[in-house]
């Protein structure tokens, strides 16, 4: 039996200090970029920087992994022996798995000896960052491959989203809301609540009028989520688009409600975060379930 590694994409908005951690069990695939005419891999701009860039008026773009980049990543791995699991951002909101089950099934056929799973994540940003998390903790338990891939096929509708956004254009821009919508919901200081549903789609499923009443909507969502879970959740997940302040906030509203032992705090990523802009505010956890 071969060893494995845990690779995912950089989607999962996981903080550096997370993947310093699991070196040697993890490897993160960057995603691409390209803002005023330069493409960047994914967490080389300072987030501050790009989350100034935004506000300003500068429009990115971002791109997904081709089939050609799963596979060089892969094959660093097959010629060593070493098995590989790749969770994936969601399908739904990229074609980063469809490549990467080209490129895996390509690398088997060249590497008999090789395994590569790949595993719809179905969630995004530190959401899928969590899964991945999760996983790593079950990997240094022993779990074998099949049995890690299963836990993560077990868990990963359990990986429960809400998020809020700041701005309505962003999601305009994104197709989420009509322009309209856009226009009358920040006149009248709307704030969308968003989460993520069992086919790994961004779903609006609330809304509220003013900033805090938006951040204790998503600690509602987990309330209503939480029960039964309380194990599960020691850690959880907080991934923002340079809002600090909010996420204190956040915080200590958590600390009334719930027993945790840690938070994973990260940016929301440039190639998230391109697309769901400055203030947005995302707290994940595991769950009952996403629809409910």
């Amino acid at each position: 039996m071969n060893d494995y590694i845990i690779i995912t994409d950089s989607a999962c908005d996981l903080p550096d200090d997370i993947v310093k951690e699991y070196e040697g069990d993890l490897f993160v695939m960057p995603l691409y970029l390209t803002i005023e005419g330069k493409t960047y891999k994914d967490g080389e701009l300072d987030p501050k920087d790009f989350y100034a860039k935004l506000r300003s008026g500068v429009v990115p773009t971002t791109s997904q992994l081709t089939p050609d980049d799963s596979y060089k990543v892969f094959e660093e791995y097959a010629k060593k022996g070493i098995d590989v699991v790749y969770i994936s951002f969601s399908s739904a909101l990229s074609g980063t798995m469809q490549s990467a089950r080209i490129a895996a099934s390509d690398l088997m056929s060249d590497y008999k000896d090789v395994k590569v799973e790949v595993v719809d994540g179905l969630s995004a940003s530190t959401g899928q960052g969590l899964l991945v998390y999760k996983a790593l903790q079950k990997k240094r338990e022993g779990l074998s491959l099949d049995e890690l891939v299963k836990y993560v096929e077990d868990t990963r509708l359990h990986i429960c989203h809400a998020f809020t956004v700041d701005d309505l254009f962003f999601l305009h821009k994104g197709g989420r809301v009509s322009k309209a919508t856009a226009i009358v919901g920040s006149a009248m200081n709307i704030k969308p609540i968003l989460h993520v549903d069992n086919e790994g789609r961004l779903i609006n499923i609330d809304k509220t009028r003013g900033r805090k009443k938006s951040i204790l909507k998503l600690i509602d969502y987990m309330k209503q989520r939480y029960e039964g879970y309380e194990e599960q959740n020691k850690v959880l997940g907080i991934c923002h688009g340079d809002c600090e302040e909010d996420v204190e906030f956040l915080v200590s509203k958590l600390k009334e409600e719930f027993n945790y032992d840690k938070i994973i705090i990260s940016y929301t990523g440039t190639v998230i975060g391109a697309h769901s802009g400055p203030g947005t505010l995302s707290l994940f956890f595991e769950g009952s379930g996403r629809d409910l």
